[in-house]
């Protein structure tokens, strides 16, 4: 029994050797790297990486404060001062660029702690103490309150960042609000359609019937008996337009048949009119 165990054992067929997976630590050209190169030089300085982000100096000040628990109210100067220069300083020596407000706060800075190591002078009367630091206490006091509602702001929701906006189509049955009509607006319309109704009446126009002949012999008549008449005894002082049109007309009528005629004894004179001695019938 124990030989054709060992006979089975020797007889059987050794598994296959597998090399393990090694997966890339780079990708060259679209070839693997699997391996760092022993002659790749790395500087000492390459792989820093600068976590904290400024958006200016009282940033920066605060930012000192707050990292060794300072008390704003009662800024040491002379440590704050000396962490901000090293600070400016290291952005320097890996040469990264400053803008001008960090380096006049650190002018800023220099002058407080001046005036802080300098002789205090005598308070005179009821005068106050002016701390030197008083200034710079409350635009850093400012600037913390409008970074706290600016990071309030900035926790809210915000459409495209948090969340999005879905648009869906619901039909709807708008139901039309036509405006209210008071007294007043009823009383206007109506005082616009009786004006419309004034303007927009029909008149009947009938046609005169008017004759010239019969105005020539009423002229005739009128004329008749008298040696002079007067121009303007001949237009009645009711007749209308027409009538006094058709009353010309036959004048000149009866002037070109020589029925009649016209004088005027001198210059922007009255007008006089007198029948002549030969007459015709009409």
């Amino acid at each position: 029994m124990n030989d054709f165990q060992s006979l089975s054992i020797e007889e059987a067929p050794a598994p296959p050797v597998t090399n393990p997976v090694v997966n890339p630590i780079a990708r060259i050209h679209g070839e693997p790297v699997t391996e760092i190169p022993s002659d790749l030089y790395i500087p000492p300085d390459a792989l820093e990486v600068f976590l904290d982000t400024f958006q200016g100096p009282l940033d920066l000040l605060l930012y000192l404060i707050r990292r060794h628990n300072l008390d704003v109210l009662d800024i040491p100067m002379a440590e704050l001062t000396r962490q901000y220069l090293a600070y400016i300083e290291m952005m320097r020596a890996n040469k990264l660029e400053l803008a001008a407000e960090y380096l006049l706060m650190a002018a800023v800075l220099i002058e407080i702690k001046s005036r802080m190591l300098l002789p205090k002078p005598v308070a005179k009367g009821d005068e106050d103490e002016v701390d030197p630091r008083a200034e710079l206490v409350r635009r850093l006091l400012e600037y913390e309150q409008m970074k706290a509602a600016a990071q309030k702001l900035n926790a809210l929701p915000q459409v495209e960042r948090d969340f999005v906006l879905a648009n869906v189509w619901i039909e709807q049955k708008v139901i039309e609000r036509l405006p209210e009509v008071n007294v007043d607006d009823l009383r206007n319309a109506w005082l616009i359609l009786m004006a419309r109704l004034n303007v927009n009446r029909r008149h009947n126009i009938t046609r005169e019937e008017l004759s010239v002949r019969e105005h020539m012999s009423r002229i005739l008549r009128h004329v008749q008996g008298h040696h002079f008449v007067e121009f303007s005894d001949l237009f009645g002082t009711a007749a209308g337009a027409a009538e006094l049109v058709v009353t010309f007309l036959a004048l000149l009528e009866l002037v070109k048949e020589r029925q009649v005629e016209v004088s005027q004894p001198h210059a922007f004179g009255m007008i006089y009119v007198r029948p002549i001695s030969v007459l015709t019938t009409v």
